[in-house]
């Protein structure tokens, strides 16, 4: 099957397995990325081994016309930001892999709620395209279990891999999957985060912070300590000394590394920095 494909470095594993599958490239799109914890550079150089074109700006109503003319077949879509307009005016076919269970989870970024509501499974979609972000109808989805202590960065390793696992059934079964999608029941949207959502309540348990602080992960959470936002990497915590300071409190500092009274115990902030880490030059350790 003739496809482009619009997608980044995490998703570069479904770039492959529809390759491995015998699935023929005519084109990539992706778009500009921080190069921080998005990058684009390994799916570029692959379709530069694959001698197809590559698209950063976003993808119109003339691409998709352009891709008819090339025989194109399929769009297949894996983290793209940009919305795609009608394209069964031009394509048979049009899927999405969606880094949630749907239809739990829509929205831009689910990873980060997931942890913060300390779930025990999780999951990636494909999905027809429609209009609606992550609304089509599902054709496949691979679940996975979360640990207790799961963090961004785990969470972000196993969805790429689950990820990989779903696009070769699906590469595999296109047509008939394609045929069977169901539609999704009402489910729930989840929008990016605010500053509030992200900014540590040091009033809370020491195990919801360390959730909050794993949550966020290199994506970094914020912490105001004596009146300051830090941006914060890392923690550690400890419940085993009980006190009488103030939540939020800063009880010691060495070095970098400051103490912060809890509800129930302490957090040490060991990884932070007044700017954000793509500002600053080294992270505070």
């Amino acid at each position: 099957m003739r496809f482009a494909i619009a997608t980044a470095d995490r998703y570069l594993g479904v770039f492959d397995a529809l390759l491995r599958a015998g699935w023929e490239p005519v084109k990539l799109f992706s778009t500009a990325l921080d190069n921080r914890t998005d990058f684009n550079q390994a799916v570029i150089a692959r379709a530069a081994q694959l001698k197809i074109e590559v698209q950063l700006s976003p993808l119109r109503d003339r691409d998709l016309e352009d891709l008819a003319e090339r025989g194109c077949v399929a769009l297949v879509v894996a983290s793209y930001n940009w919305r795609i307009g009608n394209w069964r005016s031009h394509l048979a076919y049009a899927v999405n892999f969606h880094a949630s269970p749907l239809p739990d989870g829509r929205g831009p970024y689910p990873a980060v709620r997931a942890i913060l509501e300390n779930r025990r499974q999780w999951g990636v979609s494909c999905h027809r395209l429609e209009h609606d972000f992550d609304a089509g109808a599902v054709l496949a989805q691979e679940l996975f279990p979360m640990s207790a202590d799961e963090s961004h960065e785990s969470l972000d390793l196993k969805t790429q891999m689950a990820a990989i696992r779903l696009a070769e059934r699906v590469a595999g079964n296109f047509t008939e999957l394609w045929a069977g999608a169901r539609d999704q029941e009402e489910g729930s949207y989840w929008g990016r985060w605010s500053e509030a959502e992200r900014t540590i309540d040091f009033s809370r348990p020491v195990a919801d912070i360390l959730r909050h602080a794993r949550a966020f992960g290199l994506l970094e959470s914020l912490a105001s300590i004596n009146g300051v936002m830090i941006h914060v990497r890392r923690v550690v915590g400890w419940c085993e000394e009980a006190h009488r300071h103030p939540p939020g409190t800063l009880v010691h500092s060495n070095n970098r590394s400051l103490v912060i009274a809890a509800a129930d115990g302490y957090v040490g902030v060991i990884e932070w920095s007044l700017v954000p880490a793509h500002e600053a030059g080294n992270i505070g350790r």
